[in-house]
C-alpha cells in the first residue's frame, strides 16, 4: 500500500507495486519517479530541479530482481550496480556486470540503478553502451498498459517516455558468448567515463556488435567495422584474430565515432582539417579500447 509524506513542501509517494506507482504519476503528472536518486537528488539539492512531488520507487520488490524468458534474462529497473556486479550477476551479463563494478565509488554502486542510469541517459552513464551492444529493449509501464521498445530509441528520443510512464524492466539477450567493457577515466579510481566500449559476440548471428560510449550524446554503434571484423572471424574454429586485425579493427571504430573534420582534405589548408589535441588524444583512446575490448573477447 502506498504511504506518503511532506517534506520541504513536496509530496513523496512511496509505492509498494509497479500499479500503484502509475496510479501515483497519474494522480500527480508533475511528481518525478527516483530509484536510487543518484543523479535526480544531486539536481535537487543544487537547485536545478524543483519538482512538485517524488515518487519513490524504492518499496517495489517485482522491479529490484530478475527472470528469464525465451533466451533473455527481465532485468528490473530497480536492480543496483552493487548487486550488477557479483558474480551471479556477471555469469548471465558479463559486460553489464563490469560497467556495473566500474559505475563509481560504493556509495554510488550501492544507490544507483540500472532503470536510472537509462533514463538520466548522461553520456557517461556506464550500462548505456553495453545495453546498445546487446540491442536491448525497454519496457515501459503507464496508464494504457505496457509496451517495450529498443533502449536505443529511448536513449535517442525516437520514442520516449510519454506522461505517466516509468521503466519497469530491461529485457537483454543472453547470448552465452564472450563479452567485454572497457573505459577509460580522467583520473584513476572509480569516476565518470572519457570514454567506453562494450563489445559483445555473437555467433549465433556471426556477428560482433560494439558500442562506444561517453564520446557523444548517446551510444555510438560503428556498424560498418562491426560487420568488417565479424568477417575476419573463424566462427566454427578458434575465433582468433593476429594482433594487427586487433589493432585496424580498433582505428576503425575511432575514425567512425570520432571523425576527421569536414574540410580535412582541404588542400588550400592544410591545418584546418586537423584535430584538436584533446580530440586527437581521444580517438586514439576509442581506439585502445576497442582493440583491447576485441582481443579480450577473442582470447
Amino acid at each position: 500500500m502506498s504511504t506518503y509524506a511532506r517534506q520541504t513542501g513536496r509530496t513523496v509517494t512511496l509505492p509498494a507495486s509497479l500499479d500503484e506507482a502509475v496510479a501515483a504519476l497519474a494522480a500527480m503528472p508533475a511528481a518525478v519517479p527516483v530509484a536510487g536518486g543518484t543523479d535526480l537528488m544531486a539536481a535537487v539539492n543544487s537547485g536545478l530541479l524543483r519538482p512538485a512531488g517524488l515518487v519513490g520507487l524504492g518499496r517495489i520488490s517485482e522491479i529490484r530482481g530478475w527472470s528469464y524468458a525465451d533466451g533473455h534474462a527481465l532485468l528490473g529497473a530497480g536492480l543496483t550496480h552493487a548487486r550488477m556486479g557479483r558474480p551471479d550477476f556477471a555469469a548471465l551479463i558479463p559486460a553489464l556486470a563490469a560497467a556495473a563494478r566500474a559505475a563509481g565509488p560504493p556509495q554510488i554502486r550501492n544507490a544507483g540503478t540500472l532503470g536510472g542510469n537509462i533514463v538520466t541517459a548522461a553520456p557517461t552513464g556506464d550500462a548505456l553502451p553495453v545495453l546498445a551492444a546487446l540491442e536491448a529493449t525497454v519496457v515501459l509501464a503507464g496508464p494504457e498498459g505496457s509496451r517495450e521498445v529498443p533502449v536505443s530509441h529511448l536513449l535517442t528520443g525516437m520514442d520516449p517516455l510519454r506522461p505517466g510512464e516509468l521503466l519497469s524492466f530491461v529485457r537483454a539477450p543472453l547470448l552465452h558468448a564472450p563479452q567485454t567493457f572497457l573505459k577509460a577515466t580522467a583520473r584513476t579510481g572509480p569516476g565518470r567515463a572519457t570514454a567506453s566500449v562494450a563489445l559483445v559476440l555473437d555467433p549465433a548471428r556471426r556477428g560482433v556488435r560494439c558500442a562506444v560510449g561517453a564520446v557523444a550524446p548517446m551510444p555510438l554503434r560503428p556498424l560498418e567495422a562491426e560487420a568488417w571484423v565479424a568477417g575476419l572471424i573463424d566462427w566454427d574454429g578458434d575465433r582468433t584474430l593476429e594482433a594487427e586485425a586487433c589493432a585496424a579493427f580498433g582505428e576503425y571504430v575511432a575514425m567512425a565515432c570520432i571523425p576527421d573534420p569536414a574540410d580535412h582534405a582541404d588542400p588550400a589548408n592544410p591545418a584546418a582539417g586537423e584535430l584538436p589535441p584533446a580530440v586527437a588524444h581521444l580517438r586514439r583512446t576509442v581506439a585502445a579500447l576497442a582493440r583491447r575490448a576485441l582481443g579480450r573477447a577473442l582470447s
